[in-house]
């Protein structure tokens, strides 16, 4: 399993690196997944979170891997976020505070340092 950087936003190229697909597979993958939505910029870019990035590691597990197809994966992911499950449960809870911690202090940091318009 690749080791995400830890950064605030992706750009969907650096995610298509990270998980050696092509941006149109990730592209796809939003339609079919509703749980894979990454924001929009301004300039209409793709702006994907930590969340999606593993979200999107935890679709390809499910389709190369595990051999799911697209309507297998979709209701594994379905019954995960119905039971309540995280989707990625490598994460303890002491691991998601000290994530969302360095996720508000590095957009703190960018804040601090972005000149006003």
């Amino acid at each position: 399993m690749p080791q995400i950087p830890d950064k605030l936003y992706f750009k969907i190229g650096e995610v298509a690196a990270l998980l050696q697909l092509k941006t149109h597979v990730l592209r796809y993958w939003e339609t079919e997944f509703t749980v894979l939505k990454p924001v929009k910029s301004r300039s209409n870019q793709r702006l994907y979170r930590r969340k999606d990035v593993e979200t999107a590691l935890l679709i390809k597990e499910l389709l190369y891997r595990q051999g799911f197809t697209i309507a297998g994966a979709r209701k594994k992911l379905q019954a995960e976020k119905q039971l309540g499950l995280p989707l990625d449960d490598s994460h303890s809870p002491e691991k998601t505070l000290a994530a969302i911690r360095a996720d508000l202090m590095q957009l703190r940091n960018y804040l601090i340092n972005t000149p006003s318009e």
